[in-house]
């Protein structure tokens, strides 16, 4: 294993220089903060990763999850870890003084838990997803629901979970059939089958409260009949104990990663006596999941981004101690009687690693910028602020949460490549790695469904506004950039790729105009590719125009090399990666119509 599998100096440096965190302290909600508490805080949470976290990586992929004797047996430290998480905060970081939180930024809050799962990804799940499930009970539940069932989830005593997938419709949620019976003692009566539950079970736990969506009976078809309900494993009685709920745990799911993380199949209902409290109002479930929806497809973002941080701190380890070959000479032969070179001396092998810190840094500002656009609606002065962030937010969450996901693995990839045959065995960790993140891509919605989001929602949303403010944005970079001679060339670059997707959009849009979404949607992925690598490009320009100007700074907080070096991987971005887009426009704009299903069956 790596001796760094996170690189703190550069998260820090993106989370305070290049998003500026300390401007968000002068906000009402988050006085009582200063970058010093925050900055303890984060390292505090490094210090317990480093204890609890990174050191049972490896031992928890080799003995995974599994279901036995109507549970599932995961490894001790997953009650540890979330014990501790509610102890030091990290469960309760963002709610509300009133309701037991410690209203901090999400942003310092994504920091944090980034380190958790750069430590060892299969185990921040457990208290994130505890999380998540407690802030809807706190935004859409009456005050008997947030007094029985939060305190315990803050404090990380009880899990929590979401219960959305069934075996029958996967994430076609218009055609889930859970059901709920309305009674006449304030409850309903649950029945049904949910699978893929992460978190949903582990033995020691001494409750799991599930967020189930089921459908009240007579309630309209497709997500608009579909409500949202408390349905604990363990129900509170009358004297505050706890009673089976009728809430059986079917079977965990073997994976082929994060098998540390149980992923389990749930029935509600057996035995008749299932129960579940409504949250808010009848049919409005969907969108109140969506409220945890948002915040847990940034959280796979996040954790993606982490995963190929500690594959590329390893892989980059590895290249700087392993001697293999020797450098060209200018005659282009090698001299067998010189010393071996490391192999990151070689060409190709710093291509794969700067690949790698290219997608990691950048999938890393991406979540910051997610986060600090959640920070600034959470606390807007005015409704043209928080309607303006609202609308960058819902623009870039689907990228936020799809491009770690794939560059991620393609990141971690190269990372395996750098190794050679090593990669491919157990002796390393680069495999694991690799198997670990390749969930990303399916959780919370896969990249086809985040896809089909950004280009069929989230472009046309408010006629193209929210386009257009995040084109705004980007060019607020590209005018600041081309105000250096040297960066100037990469705006310019910048600049021709964000008229060319305007283009692209103008070529589709018709199609949907016509009411041909077909045609329109086909190629979405790439389009979310096109797009992902274009904003990308924004945040390495951002970034290059920081360091630049740091480098005229005597008083600069890290070493020349440090700014000189994410100059060098803007750079490395924009000759390997800006380019790609030029492909994906001119299959964008192309006629051929290769996917869209016709009378005869050309997949055979």
């Amino acid at each position: 294993m790596s001796k760094k599998y996170v690189d703190l100096e550069t998260l820090k440096y993106i989370l305070y220089d290049i998003h500026k965190l300390e401007n968000l302290l002068s906000r009402e909600r988050f006085q009582e903060h200063d970058l010093e508490s925050l900055d303890m805080f984060i390292d505090s949470v490094k210090e317990f990763s480093d204890r609890e976290l990174y050191p049972y990586f490896q031992e928890m992929d080799a003995t995974p999850a599994y279901h036995k004797d109507g549970t599932v047996i995961v490894h001790e430290q997953v009650q540890k870890v979330m014990h501790q998480s509610g102890e030091m905060g990290i469960i309760a970081a963002c709610f509300d003084y009133e309701d037991g939180g410690l209203q901090m930024p999400i942003s310092a809050f994504q920091a944090a838990v980034y380190i958790m799962d750069a430590a060892n990804n299969h185990l921040p799940g457990y208290p994130s997803l505890t999380l998540g499930a407690a802030e809807l009970i706190i935004e859409f539940g009456n005050q008997n629901l947030k007094d029985a069932y939060v305190p315990n989830m803050l404090s990380g005593v009880w899990g929590g979970t979401m219960c959305l997938t069934e075996p029958q419709a996967g994430s076609s949620l218009s055609d889930i059939v859970t059901k709920a019976t309305p009674t006449d003692k304030g409850y309903y009566k649950i029945t049904g089958q949910k699978i893929f539950i992460s978190g949903g079970d582990y033995k020691d736990a001494k409750n799991i409260v599930h967020l189930v969506l089921a459908r009240i009976e007579g309630a309209p078809k497709g997500t608009k009949g579909i409500s949202l309900f408390v349905v604990p494993k363990n129900r509170i009685t009358e004297d505050g104990s706890l009673e089976y709920n009728d809430v059986m745990t079917v079977a965990d799911f073997q994976k082929m990663g994060q098998r540390g993380y149980c992923t389990t199949h749930l029935g509600f209902g057996d035995k008749d006596d299932c129960r579940g409290w409504i949250v808010g109002e009848e049919h409005k479930g969907l969108a109140q999941m969506f409220l945890m929806m948002n915040g847990a497809r940034i959280a796979v973002g996040r954790g993606a981004a982490a995963i190929a941080m500690a594959a590329y701190r390893t892989s980059l380890q590895y290249a700087n101690e392993r001697p293999q070959g020797r450098k060209l000479s200018s005659d282009g032969k090698k001299n067998p009687s010189e010393k071996q070179s490391l192999i990151i001396e070689h060409p190709d092998v710093r291509r794969m690693l700067l690949l790698q810190k290219a997608i990691v840094e950048g999938s890393l500002s991406l979540v910051f910028l997610a986060s600090k656009y959640q920070d600034i609606l959470t606390t807007a002065n005015s409704a043209e602020e928080k309607e303006k962030y609202h609308s960058l937010l819902e623009m870039i969450i689907p990228i936020v949460k799809t491009y770690p996901s794939e560059a991620g693995a393609e990141s971690v990839d190269n990372g395996l490549q750098v190794l050679g045959g090593y990669g491919f065995c157990t002796d390393f960790t680069l495999q694991q790695y690799y198997r670990d993140i390749r969930i990303s891509a399916l959780y919370e919605g896969t990249t086809g469904i985040q896809s089909q989001d950004l280009l069929g929602r989230k472009v046309p949303m408010q006629n193209g506004k929210a386009l257009e403010l995040l084109s705004a944005e980007i060019v607020k970079t590209i005018i600041a950039a081309t105000n250096d001679d040297n960066l100037k060339p990469y705006a310019t670059a910048l600049g021709e790729k964000l008229e060319l997707a305007k283009r692209v959009i103008g070529k589709l849009m018709p199609f949907a105009m016509k009411g041909n979404y077909e045609r329109y949607l086909a190629d979405a992925n790439l389009f979310m590719e096109y797009m992902s690598i274009v904003v990308l490009g924004w945040l390495w320009l951002e970034m290059a125009v920081d360091a630049t100007n740091k480098l005229e700074d005597k008083n600069r907080r890290y070493s020349t090399t440090f700014y000189e070096s994410k100059i060098h991987t803007m750079k490395f971005y924009f000759k390997y990666e800006i380019p790609k887009t030029n492909a994906l426009a001119e299959s964008l704009m192309s006629d051929e119509e290769v996917t869209i299903k016709t009378d005869k069956e050309y997949i055979l």
